[in-house]
């Protein structure tokens, strides 16, 4: 640049005219690094067979790369600027070598969250989610840089800022509190495999209930039933209960377990009329014969109708293409309440998703329910207030039958 100089006397204007030449010159290599250099290497891996590579796209990782070239070019073109002082291009270049190292933590990140959408994409992020871990390395990477940074700008050693942090981590932990407390949670829930995502979660003391959305880590969201999202502190999951319906939904099997009140004064003995039409039922021919006899062949008992009923429900079960004959299945009667005797299904769905799962349930008391009649059994229901009109008017007018009389 001698040459440039002789026009120029001023030493002033000599300096800013080589600083803006230098910057024009950075800022060329930058241009020409992110819209040739990079386009061509985007073009090669288009071409690739390669899937990783079209990932460190995607993460931005060479964008962060070319970062490097403008500064390096700022750094070497710094000792052809004559007219600087040496303690002024020390400085230039203390700050030239912070941004170095800020750009090293960024690439480093990219690298991080490349890697992380490979194993997204792989077999295992289903059975593990590393997303915490992903994210607690990014977190120390960035306050590792962070101490590089300012100890280049300040030209200290790194070591002089570190031994110091044992004041300022205190007033962080008495400050970030909550923070502190989720992340560390987030790595023992990540550790102990207790939550992923795509879990079906229950925690009703925080309104929750669906789907895990996303294991961040400081906070899990779920999105609810209801289409709503709730945000989980993680450190939740370790001071208060929660049920995750993961276990269901992997064994091929949700559990139906349900009531039916009868009313007592509606069981009975079945009569001898209504045991020779079961005989022509094979399900209640093989009850009768079975409550006729004991296992050695003396009389067991009086068939009734609560257990006719009890033996075509469980037929029926175990036909039903939904539900799952492997799994426990039975039909009993539960203690005896003021409502009368409730008649438990219990019995497992194979479709543990919520839809297939209601659907089946549903369609088996819609059939269950009209049982119940013919057999001469009765639903025990409280009495309403129509009843009670009803039964009322049937009072007054047999009084006033009466008094007729």
């Amino acid at each position: 640049m001698s040459w440039l100089h002789s026009f120029i006397p001023n030493p002033w204007l000599r300096t800013a005219v080589d600083l803006a030449l230098l910057s024009m010159l950075a800022l060329v290599a930058y241009v020409v690094a992110r819209r040739y250099i990079l386009r061509g290497m985007r073009k090669l891996i288009d071409e690739s067979s390669f899937s990783w590579d079209g990932t460190l796209f995607e993460n931005r990782v060479p964008h962060r790369l070319s970062l490097f070239i403008p500064l390096l070019v700022l750094e070497m073109g710094m000792v052809w600027i004559p007219d600087f002082s040496p303690a002024a291009v020390e400085r230039i270049q203390r700050v030239i070598g912070a941004g170095m190292f800020g750009v090293g933590a960024l690439t480093l990140a990219a690298f991080l969250s490349a890697g992380h959408t490979l194993y997204l994409r792989s077999s295992a992020a289903s059975a593990r989610t590393i997303t915490t871990y992903v994210q607690l390395t990014k977190l120390i990477v960035y306050m590792v840089a962070a101490v590089f940074v300012v100890a280049r700008l300040l030209d200290e050693s790194p070591w002089y800022f570190m031994s110091g942090l044992g004041a300022v981590l205190a007033v962080v932990l008495l400050i970030f509190r909550d923070t502190i407390l989720s992340l560390v949670a987030s790595i023992q829930v990540t550790h102990l495999d207790l939550v992923r995502i795509g879990d079906r979660i229950e925690m009703p003391q925080l309104g929750a209930d669906g789907q895990v959305i996303d294991i961040a880590l400081t906070a899990v969201k779920v999105r609810n039933l209801d289409r709503t999202v709730t945000v989980i502190p993680t450190h939740k999951f370790l001071d208060q209960g929660f049920r995750n319906w993961r276990s269901v939904m992997d064994g091929g099997g949700r559990r139906i377990m349900r009531s039916i009140p009868l009313s007592t004064s509606s069981i009975r003995f079945l009569t001898p009329e209504e045991m020779e039409g079961f005989q022509r039922e094979p399900v209640l021919a093989e009850y009768l014969r079975s409550t006729a006899l004991s296992g050695d062949g003396s009389a067991a008992g009086r068939p009734t109708n609560l257990g006719a009923l009890r033996a075509t429900i469980i037929a029926y079960l175990r036909a039903h293409p939904h539900i799952r004959d492997d799994l426990p299945m039975m039909v009993r009667q539960l203690e005896l309440t003021t409502e009368g005797v409730p008649l438990q299904i219990y019995a497992f769905a194979s479709e543990a998703l919520l839809e297939g799962y209601e659907s089946t349930q549903t369609e088996i008391f819609d059939q269950i329910l009209p049982m119940v009649r013919e057999f001469g059994l009765e639903i025990y229901q409280r009495p309403t207030g129509r009843d009670l009109a009803h039964l009322e008017s049937s009072s007054n007018r047999l009084a006033g039958n009466e008094a007729g009389r």
